[in-house]
């Protein structure tokens, strides 16, 4: 089976539908599977002292300026959707409350996606899992129990999913990645595992994919030095491109393990070993 890769654009797109349209075109010159976004409901998400707080952006001097400047409203993500299918390409989109989850559901999206922020909202999981899209779940910032939990509502709810080995700081510290834990979580969960990596470059990735990772998301920008807290551990259109072909060319590589003497390895023998023949 192939591995199944998202370029998560999130909130890269700053609130600008071309910025939003040429990451997507990024993604599917790369060749990627599906883009990936976040959907909030500021006031479920946040409170609203913390929204009427101070910060200055190119949207006001407020946190719900800033924040409402991030957010895609209901004809933006019609938008999105036909942009998607005229693309060819699959769209979802993680949600940050259950407002948003039920917004979510009117585009009828394949996939769901449980952020590793949300994981431990058993609303938002039993909401979802109900739903019976194919979901995939990230496990940053939880221990086996809050991973135990999820999977027995997914399960409870006949509904497929497969966990994601993730590790949420923005970037990811190398001698973070711990990729390990993708066998460990394969062993321990009995389900399929993918990678969400936050990391800078594309060496981490690469190497997630020749664990037998189903699926593989990385953030997506055009810039890494626009506005943005995602964007220094995202990866620009050239790098996309060259970890896609990366992938591709791992899981060609991988084979099935079992010993062959080839045809061309018989014709190379038996001119390097012509000498110990009788």
């Amino acid at each position: 089976m192939s591995i199944f890769i998202i370029a998560e654009i999130g909130i890269n797109h700053n609130g600008d539908m071309l910025i939003c349209k040429k990451l997507i075109d990024s993604a599917v010159d790369a060749g990627c599977d599906a883009v990936k976004f976040q959907k909030r409901d500021l006031d479920e998400v946040y409170t609203q002292e913390f929204l009427n707080s101070p910060r200055e952006s190119q949207w006001g001097t407020t946190q719900r300026e800033q924040k409402t400047g991030l957010e895609f409203n209901k004809d933006n993500y019609k938008d999105i959707d036909s942009y998607c299918k005229e693309k060819g390409i699959e769209w979802f989109a993680s949600a940050w409350d259950l407002n948003s989850q039920n917004f979510l559901k009117q585009f009828d999206c394949n996939y769901n996606k449980i952020a590793s922020a949300m994981i431990v909202c058993e609303d938002l999981l039993r909401m979802v899992a109900k739903e019976g899209r194919h979901t995939f779940i990230s496990t940053g910032m939880t221990d086996y129990d809050d991973i135990q939990k999820a999977v027995d509502i997914f399960r409870s709810e006949g509904c497929s999913f497969e966990l994601m080995h993730t590790v949420s700081t923005y970037p990811m510290k190398v001698e973070s990645a711990n990729l390990s834990m993708i066998n460990t979580l394969r062993d321990k969960y009995k389900c399929d595992v993918g990678y969400s990596g936050h990391e800078v470059g594309l060496a981490i990735s690469n190497a997630a994919s020749a664990l037998g990772i189903t699926s593989l998301e990385r953030h997506v920008t055009l810039d890494r030095s626009m506005y943005g807290s995602d964007q220094s551990a995202s990866v620009e259109p050239p790098g996309m491109r060259q970890l896609v072909g990366a992938v591709r060319k791992i899981e060609r590589a991988m084979g099935d393990g079992i010993k062959k003497f080839t045809k061309e390895e018989k014709i190379v023998a038996n001119n390097l070993r012509q000498h110990l023949q009788l």
